[in-house]
């Protein structure tokens, strides 16, 4: 809860698009840091992993009280991400890139967005959740909003997971493992394997589903060199699946 193929010439030429203003290959904030978010991420999703039924924080008992848990902490991890990388000179911006200086550009987002969510969302995870047997656990069936008050901050998290996991995982955590290993594809894979761990309480099976699904989104940014088409998909995921998933589950 719910991140560009390098081809020459393409993303720069694309209306709309902004490159970064530092080079992606150069690292953002110190290993130190990008240490600690990563235990914070895992050590959350061990937490829902040992008792899935209790995520988020109290399952069926308080889940408004469990989304909001979960949408303060992504906010902070964010904001100890932006207190890092301004200091090496880079602003949240220039890891989120893009721009939407016209109402054509949002409009060509969305589509991308959309074809995005159609392609892998429903086309290559749902084929691997169909190979792998990968079925919804007891936990995600306890942690789906069930009344007015719980799908307002559902998707109040969905805004927020869109916005500060495509910023940790593809925007950050992707920028420092390229950085780390000189290698845009290794980059990928590791931010991709990090957002899978990150979401123990889903259990393995769909561990392994979400991290190749979190590297789609990994080459849907370094594509678009722009952060914005995953937002909005990652949204759009999130909150569509939380409103249908309470019927579709229970």
């Amino acid at each position: 809860m719910p991140y560009n193929l390098r081809i020459e010439g393409a993303a720069s030429s694309a209306p709309g698009v902004a490159t970064p203003t530092n080079s992606s290959s150069r690292a953002v904030a110190p290993v130190w840091h990008t240490v600690v978010v990563l235990l914070a991420l895992l050590g959350l999703s061990a937490a829902g992993a040992i008792s899935p039924q209790a995520f988020p924080l109290g399952g069926w008992r308080s889940r408004a009280a469990g989304y909001t848990f979960v949408i303060v902490f992504e906010w902070v991890v964010a904001a100890f991400i932006a207190w890092s990388v301004r200091s090496r000179g880079t602003r949240i911006s220039d890891l989120v890139g893009g721009s939407w200086a016209y109402p054509r550009d949002f409009l060509r987002d969305l589509g991308i967005a959309v074809l995005f969510l159609l392609v892998c969302g429903f086309g290559v995870v749902t084929g691997l959740r169909f190979l792998l047997k990968a079925t919804a656990n007891a936990g995600m069936h306890t942690m789906l909003p069930n009344n007015g008050l719980e799908m307002t901050i559902w998707l109040l998290m969905s805004l927020t997971a869109g916005f500060c996991e495509e910023l940790i995982f593809r925007g950050y955590l992707q920028r420092q493992f390229e950085a780390l290993t000189n290698s845009v594809w290794a980059a990928i894979a590791l931010q991709g394997i990090a957002f899978g761990a990150s979401h123990g309480y889903q259990g393995h099976k769909l561990m392994l589903v979400i991290a190749v699904y979190g590297s789609l989104f990994g080459v849907l940014a370094h594509w678009r060199r722009s952060l914005r088409p995953g937002m909005l998909a990652h949204f759009m995921q999130d909150g569509l699946g939380g409103l249908v998933g309470r019927y579709w589950l229970r």
